[in-house]
């Protein structure tokens, strides 16, 4: 009789279509158990529904939880293109710790060479931040604001106990403000580094599966 346990699932979290062309590919797995990538549709709202609703399946008892996409950076010196790794995600209704940080960002030098990654808090908005937003928010201590990130993670860990993460791509920033994504050389760059980020969400995923010492 097989007792090994199935590996757990990952559940990839991304609100906007373009997002999800770029993930798509990790549908096919590859992550030391079953991936799904969910469209959760824009805003807080959306990803909150989305996300609970996905997590009450049985089969996903347990995922780990990774909300991905893009953002706009709050820092002066950020571009489009850049790497947010968030180590913690916020919003009025909280903030949710991130797992594993440190291994994200080691993956995602290795898998996007040349790319500059960024950690710190990233915050949630139910709006598109723009102009000086984006100073009020850098003054709380976030480095990058999504509208999606910090609902998903709170959706989660509220589904059930399980490591959460958010990686976020830069699609505008202080100085490089677009007004739509995929329109400019910004979001083209952006949307070519989200498509080249799942290994290094996969090994993220194969590092929780690993015993503890």
């Amino acid at each position: 009789m097989n007792t090994t346990p199935a590996p757990a699932p990952l559940l990839i979290a991304c609100a906007l279509g373009i997002e999800h062309l770029a993930l798509r590919a990790g549908e096919r797995g590859g992550a030391g158990g079953p991936v799904t990538v969910l469209r959760t549709g824009m805003g807080p709202r959306a990803a909150e529904r989305s996300v609970t609703r996905v997590l009450a399946d049985p089969s996903l008892a347990g995922a780990a939880v990774l909300a991905t996409g893009f953002c706009a950076g709050l820092a002066p010196g950020m571009h489009p293109g850049d790497l947010v790794v968030a180590e913690e995600t916020r919003d009025p209704r909280g903030s949710v710790p991130c797992v594993g940080t440190e291994l994200l960002v080691k993956e995602l030098v290795r898998t996007v060479p040349g790319r500059t990654v960024h950690t710190g808090p990233v915050t949630g908005s139910d709006h598109v931040v723009r102009g000086h937003e984006r100073s009020d928010l850098l003054a709380t201590g976030a480095i990058a604001v999504d509208m999606e990130s910090a609902a998903t993670l709170l959706s989660a860990v509220r589904a059930g106990e399980r490591p959460v993460a958010a990686v976020r791509v830069v699609v505008d920033a202080p100085e490089h403000e677009l007004v739509r994504i995929g329109t400019v050389r910004g979001g083209i760059s952006a949307f070519r580094v989200l498509r080249s980020v799942l290994p290094a969400f996969f090994e993220w995923h194969r590092s929780l599966l690993l015993p503890r010492r």
